[in-house]
């Protein structure tokens, strides 16, 4: 088999050590594994020793957040290849450290390694805030959960009142009654806005039987949402210094049906923004888990299911497809009717979601608007295969169809 590589090394990262095997086949030929602790001191007599060796190339695990470090003071001096673990295992039962980067360094001295997507470090930067900004949402939305069940211990009917317990009006009457006030009436009168119009409603579902420890509960859960809040607005402020550069590029696919603000940060924290990266849309779409998977044996495909991939881009696109196929005269609206009808509601979306980012590949790589393909494009694709189909339809329901052209 061919050498690419003459001089290149394989890491086994773990969490306080790193096994280094240097392979080199060019004069002078030899072979030295050495092992160099994760300390910034280690790392750098780490890079001292490949330079010494002259490598060109290393390759590494995507082991957690281990090889992140490793990464970083590499990345000058090297031409650094990131491995998906489960694509370089070795074979069973000879699983060392030392083996593990030998193995490395072989399959990467003869290009067997495809190389994971690395963002820049200031995509890296943007997707650990929207990383982080969602599972602040989350706790949210638990800690206004865990509001209404202590209400409803206390028999208070808010939240069958209300529609937002955590809106203007609900806040107020929630400090009111953590601060001792129990008068249905007056907790009835600090509504606001469109609430007023409840006020009946409100002074019954306010009657209710609160004590100290519903207070003490309350006011625990209403500061937690109080900081959270405080975080989100902080994590959004950075995100919009970060995302300054290129808020031009990511505003293009806010033109896009079912893509807010919040999606295209997403998009452009898990895609980033040079799309030369993806040899093609399919290699994206791949990547992203929104294509089935390749699962052949003797001529049959026993699996068409997609495969297994980092939820955080194809749950915002599944989440976006669902509000682009509300809009109605759209192809997204037209695509997903026309699939859902032959494989399901769950199969549509995802062919939607992976349309969606198949339009966001080529909009970040022209630098061009959301152009809608119309909700009639597949009519006009093969319209004669409607025809065909409506005339056996026809012909279904008892009925005798003569076709005749078009006027002039």
């Amino acid at each position: 088999m061919e050498v690419l590589y003459p001089r290149c090394a394989g890491l086994d990262v773990h969490k306080d050590a790193v096994v280094a095997a240097v392979r080199c086949v060019s004069p002078p030929v030899h072979h030295e594994v050495r092992s160099f602790a994760t300390t910034t001191q280690g790392l750098l007599a780490l890079a001292e020793w490949l330079g010494s060796h002259r490598c060109t190339h290393v390759a590494m695990e995507a082991t957690g957040v281990y090889w992140k470090p490793v990464w970083h003071l590499l990345d000058e001096a090297f031409e650094l290849v990131l491995a998906n673990a489960q694509h370089v295992r070795n074979v069973p039962g000879r699983k060392t450290d030392v083996g593990d980067a030998t193995w490395i360094a072989d399959l990467l001295a003869h290009g067997l390694i495809r190389s994971s997507f690395v963002p820049p470090a200031a995509i890296q930067e943007l997707r650990d805030l929207t990383r982080t900004r969602k599972p602040l949402v989350r706790e949210i939305s638990q800690h206004s959960l865990r509001i209404q069940k202590v209400l409803e211990d206390a028999n208070l009917k808010l939240g069958s009142v209300l529609s937002d317990v955590l809106g203007q009006s609900g806040r107020a009457m929630l400090t009111a009654i953590i601060a001792g006030e129990q008068d249905p009436e007056r907790l009835a009168g600090l509504a606001l806005g469109t609430a007023r119009r409840k006020h009946a409603a409100l002074v019954e579902a306010l009657r209710g039987r609160v004590t100290a420890h519903h207070r003490a509960m309350l006011q625990l859960h209403l500061g937690l949402v109080d900081a959270l809040d405080g975080a989100l607005r902080e994590i959004d402020g950075r995100v919009g210094k970060s995302l300054e550069p290129i808020r031009a590029s990511a505003r293009l696919l806010t033109t896009m049906p079912g893509v807010s603000d919040l999606v295209a940060n997403v998009i452009v924290a898990e895609i980033g923004m040079d799309m030369t990266r993806f040899p093609t849309r399919g290699h994206l779409i791949s990547w992203a888990g929104l294509c089935p998977r390749n699962d052949e044996s003797a001529g049959k495909r026993r699996s068409v299911r997609v495969r297994k991939s980092a939820n955080w881009l194809k749950t915002t696109l599944v989440t976006a497809a669902w509000a682009a196929v509300r809009v109605k005269d759209s192809y997204l609206h037209a695509q997903f009717l026309r699939l859902r009808a032959r494989r399901g509601a769950k199969k549509a979306i995802l062919a939607v979601a992976a349309s969606m980012l198949t339009a966001a590949y080529f909009m970040l790589r022209d630098g061009v608007e959301y152009q809608d393909l119309g909700p009639d494009h597949f009519d006009r694709r093969d319209r004669t295969r409607v025809i065909h189909r409506l005339l056996r339809r026809l012909s279904d329901l008892g009925c005798q169809v003569t076709l005749a052209p078009e006027a002039a």
